[in-house]
C-alpha cells in the first residue's frame, strides 16, 4: 500500500493543471532543426505579425520535428488539421486571412501525391504518414517544447501523478515487463530487467541516466525528440528513478545538438519550479533531480561504461563486460542507463496500461520504433511504426521510393556498426531479432538507403574507416583489426586488391568480433560481413577484374563520351575543372583519362546521359 502522504500526488496535479487546456483555434510551424534551417521560425513571425495585424487570438507554436523533413517548412492549422508544406514568408498573409480567419483552403500549400496527382488536406492523409503509429513522435506537433503548459495539457506528467499516487516501485517494474519494452538504443535488453536489477542491488546512491549520445551517421530520432518532447523524457526518468529507488539523474547529450541541450535546460528547470523535480515531488516524500551533461563527440561514448567514464570527467573507454552497469556503473554504484526514446515510452506505458503497449508489434519486440530516413529515398526524415513493419512498406510506402526511378540495392540499418541488407530481404518484418538474424541490428534507428549508383565495397570502406576513428584504441582486436580491415578495403577499392583478401577480411572480422571490449569492436565487422555475405560478385569484380560494377571506385573506373548521343554543346568541357573535354563545337568531344579525376561534373551537367562509365 501507499503512504497516505503520497496519495496527494493526483490532486497536487489537478491543481497544478487546473489553467491548461489545448486551444480551439491554433497553428504549428515545425521548428526543429532542420525545418529552422529553411525558414521556419521567419515564417512563424510572419504568421504572428499578420494575426496581430488582423487582431486575431489565435497561437502560433513553434513545436518540435514533425518527420516529414523533406517538405519542410511545415505547419499544420487546427482544429481542421490542414497540413501546409514548403511554406515561405511571403505566403503568411494568404494563410492568415484565408485559412486561419475564414477556413478556406490554399491548394498549392497542400501535398500533392506524386503518382495520382491528388491533392490531400491533412496530415494523416499523406502516404508518408498513413501507415505511421506515432505514439511518441506524435506529440512533437501538439506542443511547444519550451512551455510546460503545452505538455500538461497533452496528459503531461499524468503518469508520474499516477505512479506517486496509486503503485509501488515493484508495481511500476511489472507493469513494465507486463508491456515488454525494450531499449530503443540498440542493445534491445529488456528494460524492467535492467531496472529490476538496479532496485534490487547494493550500494547508494543509485543513478538513472538517459542516453542522447546518438552519434550514428544520418540518424536523428533522439535529437528531435530531445528537442520536440523534453518532458516526455523527463517524465519517463522520474517515473524509472522511483522504481528503482535512484534520487539522482543525468541526460548525457552531444553538445552538437545546442537546441536540445537549451530545451532540456528550460524543461528540467521548469519542472523544478512546478515541483515536478527536486525535493518532495508533487508533494510526495520522494525526491529526485536532474543535470545535464554535455559530451565532446566521440561516437564510442556511446557505450555505456566509456559515457559513465565521460560524466566521471575521464577519458571515454569501455570496461570489461563482466563488471555490470546494474551492480557498478556511474561511480561505481548501481546504475539504469537508457536510451532517451526508450525513457519517453514510459509515461504511455502507465498511462494506456501495459496490454495496450503489448498488442503492439511483434512477440518479441513490442510497441513502435523512430526510425531515420536518409540517403536515396524520395521522402528523407523520421518515421514511426510498429515493430514488425516490412521494410519495403518502409522505404517504398513511407519513403516514397528510390529517386529518378533508380534500382533498390540496399538499406543499411543500426549506424555505422550495422549490417546492408538487400533487396531480396524488403519483405523482413523489422524488430530486433530478425534484423540481428540477416545480420544487421535495430541500433537507434538510422536506416541509410542505397541505389544501383552506390558501391557495397565502398560502402564497407566508408563506415569501417568511420569505426576505425572512432575507436578508443583500449583493447588490441578493434585497436588493430578495424584498422587491418579498413587498409584491406581502402587496397581493394584503389584496384590493389589480392586473391584471398575476402577471406583474410572474414577470419578478422571474426577475431574482431569474439574479442573487443565493448560493441563497437564487437559489431564493427557488420558491415564487412553483410557486404560480403550478400554483394560478393561486387568483391570479385573490384579484386578479379579490377571494376567496380557501379563506377565509384576512381582508381577501376574510366570516364568516355558517346559520340551518338553527344550533340557538341561544350557544356561539359566548360564544367570540367581539369581541362580533360576537348572538342569543336557542334562535335562529338573526348575525354582524357590522363587529366581526369573522375569527379562526375561532367555527368551531373551533361543533359543527354552522353557519358559513359566503365
Amino acid at each position: 500500500m501507499k503512504e497516505n502522504s503520497d496519495v496527494q500526488a493526483h490532486q497536487v496535479m489537478e491543481e497544478l493543471r487546473l489553467n491548461y487546456g489545448p486551444n480551439k483555434k491554433f497553428v504549428t510551424v515545425c521548428a526543429g532543426t532542420g525545418c529552422r534551417a529553411n525558414g521556419s521560425l521567419k515564417v512563424k513571425e510572419a504568421l504572428e505579425a499578420e494575426i496581430k495585424k488582423q487582431n486575431m487570438k489565435v497561437d502560433v507554436l513553434a513545436t518540435g520535428c514533425l518527420g516529414f523533413c523533406e517538405k519542410g517548412p511545415m505547419l499544420i492549422i487546427h482544429p481542421d488539421k490542414y497540413f501546409y508544406q514548403s511554406v515561405k514568408v511571403e505566403d503568411a498573409p494568404e494563410i492568415v486571412s484565408k485559412t486561419v480567419a475564414k477556413g478556406e483552403v490554399i491548394s498549392r500549400l497542400f501535398y500533392r501525391h506524386p503518382e495520382t496527382q491528388k491533392t490531400l488536406f491533412r496530415e494523416e492523409d499523406l502516404p508518408f504518414y498513413k501507415k505511421q503509429l506515432r505514439v511518441v513522435f506524435g506529440q512533437n506537433g501538439m506542443l511547444d517544447p519550451t512551455r510546460l503548459d503545452d505538455y500538461l495539457a497533452i496528459d503531461g506528467y499524468q503518469a508520474l501523478a499516477k505512479v506517486l499516487s496509486e503503485m509501488t516501485p515493484e508495481g511500476v517494474i511489472n507493469e513494465v515487463k507486463k508491456a515488454g519494452l525494450r531499449g530503443r538504443g540498440g542493445g534491445g535488453f529488456h528494460t524492467a530487467v535492467k531496472w529490476e536489477g538496479v532496485r534490487k542491488a547494493h550500494g547508494e546512491p543509485k543513478y538513472v541516466i538517459a542516453n542522447g549520445d546518438e552519434g550514428d551517421p544520418g540518424a536523428y530520432m533522439d535529437r528531435s525528440l530531445m528537442e520536440g518532447n523534453p518532458h516526455s523524457i523527463i517524465e519517463g526518468m522520474i517515473i524509472g528513478a522511483y522504481a528503482v529507488g535512484a534520487h539522482d539523474g543525468y541526460i548525457y547529450v552531444r553538445n552538437e545538438y545546442p537546441l536540445a541541450v537549451t530545451h532540456l535546460t528550460m524543461a528540467i528547470a521548469a519542472a523544478r519550479e512546478a515541483g515536478l523535480l527536486g525535493k518532495n515531488i508533487l508533494g510526495t516524500k520522494f525526491s529526485f533531480d536532474i543535470k545535464i551533461n554535455k559530451g565532446a563527440g566521440a561516437f564510442v561514448c556511446g557505450e555505456s561504461s566509456a559515457l559513465f567514464a565521460s560524466i566521471e570527467g575521464r577519458a571515454g573507454e569501455p570496461r570489461a563486460k563482466y563488471v555490470h552497469a546494474v551492480e557498478k556503473g556511474l561511480y561505481d554504484k548501481p546504475t539504469v542507463l537508457n536510451n532517451v526514446e526508450t525513457w519517453a515510452n514510459v509515461p504511455l506505458i502507465i498511462n494506456k496500461g501495459a496490454d495496450w503497449y503489448a498488442s503492439i508489434g511483434t512477440e518479441g519486440s513490442k510497441g513502435t520504433k523512430i526510425f531515420s530516413l536518409v540517403g536515396k529515398i524520395n521522402n528523407t526524415g523520421l518515421v514511426e511504426v510498429p515493430m514488425g513493419t516490412t521494410l519495403y512498406e518502409i522505404i517504398y510506402d513511407m519513403g516514397g521510393g528510390i529517386p529518378k526511378g533508380r534500382k533498390f540495392k540496399a538499406v543499411q540499418t543500426g549506424g555505422p556498426s550495422g549490417g546492408c541488407i538487400p533487396e531480396s530481404l524488403l519483405d523482413i518484418p523489422v524488430d530486433f531479432d530478425k534484423l540481428y538474424e540477416v545480420g544487421s541490428m535495430m541500433g537507434s534507428g538510422g536506416m541509410i538507403v542505397m541505389d544501383d549508383t552506390s558501391c557495397m565495397v565502398d560502402v564497407a570502406r566508408y563506415f569501417t574507416s568511420f569505426l576505425q576513428e572512432e575507436s578508443c584504441g583500449k583493447c588490441v582486436p578493434c585497436r588493430e583489426g578495424v584498422r587491418r580491415m579498413s587498409d584491406i578495403l581502402k587496397d581493394i577499392c584503389a584496384g590493389k586488391g589480392q586473391e584471398g583478401d575476402v577471406e583474410l577480411l572474414e577470419k578478422i572480422a571474426t577475431g574482431v568480433a569474439d574479442g573487443s571490449l565493448c560493441a563497437l569492436g564487437g559489431s564493427a565487422p557488420n558491415p564487412v560481413l553483410s557486404t560480403i555475405k550478400y554483394f560478393r560478385e561486387e568483391y570479385d569484380a573490384h579484386i578479379k577484374e579490377h571494376r567496380c560494377p557501379a563506377g565509384v571506385c576512381k582508381a577501376l573506373i574510366t570516364y568516355s563520351i558517346d559520340a551518338e548521343k553527344c550533340t557538341g554543346c561544350g557544356v561539359c568541357l566548360k564544367a570540367c575543372p581539369t581541362q580533360a573535354i576537348s572538342g569543336e563545337k557542334k562535335k562529338a568531344h573526348t575525354i582524357d583519362n590522363n587529366k581526369c579525376t573522375r569527379c562526375g561534373a561532367c555527368i551531373e551537367s551533361c543533359k543527354f546521359e552522353a557519358i559513359l562509365v566503365k
